[in-house]
């Protein structure tokens, strides 16, 4: 089988020194690269919504055998990106007085042509542009994009209308400062809530420990997302500490009536729920938190536990609940979910606490682990 190299950056197609066979180039303005294309070996490439000098320039890299998929019109955005969102790109337009962003135009797009059964142009660029997400995310996650290596991911779960208030999303801000600390990789579903303070702490984890108490303070004043000046209030600690540590949000417009968080330095948003859910999950190889949240966070506890139950992606990692009331006295979660795994290597990486410093030694204690196929098989 031919090994297919990915081009997504033009130092990456320059390099390529006019061997272009078997390559996939995505999104690259071609219009002022200097090669000389007589010379360039095509067999076999690919190009994905790039810009090209003209239509003639196209038609000569046909007959040389490369397969070209054109640029889409009329959508707000690009089915082939080659990288991930920023909070800057997705906010572009907004404005205390009106929202006409980037990110309000793509989802009431989204909604015009069909958010459950959309016609079948419009379903394929959704396709598209998930899979050049779902691309660009492994480019960040393998250490690609930002120095530091591979990330050592650990995703933070819960409510999406917990305010800014509640002592547990405090905690959560500890918790995901502590593990940004101490060198992983924090990963949310990039609304509010317990979302929003996950990257929260991991923004302000290289500021002094006194910015967190501040950071609250000026956030309370909207505490939910419904609030009047409740994006202004992130603005603002943003305005205070303007280069935060990085961390992910992985959103989605099925709920695009949740603003994305804007404390996460890179943003994977998806038009597919499914794929955006399943895939933090999966990703989350360093383990997952869960802080206290209804049926949405339930579902991803049982959607984490069936992934190490079953090995699915080859590993097993530890499940922290955060949440003595919610997840022991009032749901009887962590109850079912022990007993479930009780003889399965997952079943020694659960925990329970209400306490952030326990949260985080639970998952440095807890090394992820290949999957070992036991005598169990049910």
């Amino acid at each position: 089988m031919r090994e297919i190299h990915e081009i997504d950056r033009l130092e990456e197609f320059v390099a390529r020194d006019h061997d272009l066979a078997d390559c996939v180039v995505q999104g690259l303005d071609l219009g002022e690269v200097t090669f000389n294309w007589e010379e360039v070996r095509l067999s076999g490439s690919v190009f994905l919504g790039c810009r090209f000098p003209s239509l003639a320039f196209q038609e000569r890299l046909r007959e040389s055998g490369a397969l070209i998929f054109p640029r889409l019109p009329r959508l707000p955005y690009n089915p082939y990106r080659p990288s991930l969102y920023s909070r800057e790109e997705l906010m572009k337009g907004w404005t205390p007085e009106e929202d006409n962003s980037v990110d309000l135009q793509i989802y009431n797009h989204f909604v015009e042509k069909g958010r459950h059964r959309p016609h079948v142009m419009e379903a394929l660029c959704q396709r598209l542009h998930d899979h050049a997400i779902d691309d660009a995310l492994l480019d960040l996650l393998e250490g690609k994009v930002e120095p530091g290596g591979e990330k050592k991911v650990v995703a933070i779960m819960g409510g999406h209308g917990t305010p800014r208030t509640d002592p547990y999303y405090r905690k959560v801000v500890e918790i995901a400062r502590s593990l940004t600390r101490e060198g992983y990789f924090v990963a949310s579903g990039g609304g509010p809530g317990m979302m929003e303070a996950s990257n929260l702490g991991a923004w302000i984890a290289n500021a002094e420990d006194a910015f967190l108490d501040k950071a609250l303070e000026e956030l309370a004043k909207a505490p939910v997302y419904s609030d009047p000046g409740f994006n202004e209030a992130a603005a603002q600690v943003r305005e205070w500490h303007p280069k935060g540590a990085s961390s992910l949000a992985i959103p989605t417009w099925f709920y695009g009536h949740e603003p994305s968080n804007q404390f996460s330095g890179h943003i994977a948003k998806y038009f597919s729920n499914g794929l955006r859910e399943d895939g933090l999950l999966a990703i989350a190889r360093h383990g997952v938190i869960y802080a206290p949240g209804s049926a949405g966070t339930t579902q991803e506890i049982f959607m984490d536990a069936a992934q190490n139950h079953y090995g699915t992606f080859e590993y097993v990692s530890p499940m922290v609940f955060l949440g003595v009331k919610r997840y022991g006295e009032d749901t009887g979660l962590y109850e079912t979910l022990s007993r479930l795994a009780a003889g399965r290597q997952y079943g020694t990486m659960l925990s329970l606490t209400d306490d952030p410093e326990e949260a985080v030694r639970s998952i440095q204690q807890n090394e992820p682990e290949i999957y070992r196929k036991d005598h169990h098989s049910t």
